[in-house]
């Protein structure tokens, strides 16, 4: 699917792979006569490939590219108007909680946060105006998995959408339209795309008329990837199944070694038996996935960074999902947009460090991480 889906030998050539259609305009043969393309920023072959091919994979109707996966979250959440309220998990990604709390807010939107373990803080705080439930399952950086189907029915009871980011679990492992999800948002910088070389997002949804309002959105705001972007996406899409499951191999040796080293206080892996969310990630999900998160026990910034510079295959960088393993301090990084009272009681402190478990060999891996420990 992820090889041959939207992506027909072309018509025109016989081109095996989908051309990059580098063209921002089509030329039409009369007035209101095209081909089905007029301009780049409404559509764009290669685009559409990417598009078909994604909403394949997630099991959806409808795709729509965005220039990034932000970019992509900001589509959905306007859906939203002046009053409407969002609940959402503690522990989201730090862009997300930038977008909320600097950017919609000032539009009259309102946000809750729960921790997400239970399905039934979502219950109870949904309000007469809540209009959307936002997931990430796996969380970054702690890894909670949230019972999507659980918070699906609560959603669907009380008349609110819910919208799940699935960039941790990428396609492969998780597909939440199935568990009942309405909407589904992907960072395709990471998992989807694969090698650190493009910036991209994507929405992927099954109701129509959802589908026309962020089509509308994406053509109005011009939020759109360009058709090189696109088409590496594309050609990374080709390698998904493969890379994932190497990832996820990798990430269980990864944690299996951090758990019974002495110098780990803690190891966050929803793959662990230990895992307090394991039972629902063995439920939703028929993988893992890459990441993988831990704490020293010195528990301060210095040890860490001590730590992170005696590192000679893992790379100190932001993002995730590449064939190359990364290592990331979440509290400086990829949440330094949290209020730091916010980001200690939700435990990204200075004995956190995320990793982004590649491809390489597993030997390389671990001896990375046992003479950095040493």
């Amino acid at each position: 699917m992820a090889i041959h889906e939207g992506q027909a030998p072309d018509a025109a050539t016989g081109a095996t792979v989908v051309p990059v259609y580098q063209t921002s305009t089509f030329t039409q043969q009369g007035i209101g006569e095209h081909k089905g393309f007029e301009y780049s920023r409404l559509s764009n072959p290669t685009r559409t490939a990417l598009e078909v091919s994604l909403a394949a994979l997630e099991h959806a109707r409808y795709g729509l590219a965005f220039a990034s996966g932000l970019a992509a979250e900001h589509a959905v959440f306007s859906l939203l108007n002046p009053g409407d309220h969002i609940v959402t998990v503690a522990n989201v990604y730090g862009g997300t909680v930038r977008l909320f709390e600097r950017l919609f807010s000032r539009y009259g939107i309102t946000f809750s946060y729960v921790e997400g373990s239970d399905a039934q803080e979502f219950e109870g705080a949904i309000g007469s105006n809540t209009k959307l439930i936002w997931l990430e399952t796996p969380t970054n950086p702690l890894l909670t998995i949230v019972d999507i189907g659980a918070v699906a029915a609560i959603a669907r009871a009380r008349g609110v959408l819910l919208a799940v980011d699935n960039t941790f679990a990428s396609p492969y492992f998780q597909r939440p339209l199935e568990l009942g999800a309405d909407i589904v948002v992907q960072s395709t910088t990471k998992y989807i795309a694969g090698h650190s070389d493009v910036i991209g997002g994507a929405v992927l949804l099954n109701d129509a008329s959802i589908y026309e309002e962020l089509r509308f959105f994406q053509n109005t705001i011009g939020a759109i990837p360009g058709p090189q972007d696109v088409w590496l996406t594309l050609r990374g899409v080709k390698t998904l199944a493969v890379r994932m499951r190497q990832h996820e191999t990798n990430a269980f040796a990864v944690a299996r070694f951090l758990q019974d080293h002495p110098r780990v206080s803690q190891v966050y892996f929803p793959g662990l038996p230990q895992h307090p969310n394991h039972e629902v990630a063995r439920r939703q999900m028929s993988g893992f996935g890459g990441m993988v998160s831990f704490r020293l026990k010195e528990g301060n910034r210095e040890s860490v960074n001590a730590f992170v510079k005696k590192l000679k295959v893992f790379s100190l960088a932001d993002s995730l999902g590449g064939v190359e393993s990364l290592v990331c301090f979440p509290m400086v990084m990829t949440h330094d947009a949290v209020p730091e009272k916010q980001r200690l009681e939700l435990g990204i402190t200075g004995d956190l460090l995320r990793l982004s478990i590649g491809i390489e060999g597993i030997d390389d891996l671990l001896a990375d991480l046992k003479q950095a420990l040493a």
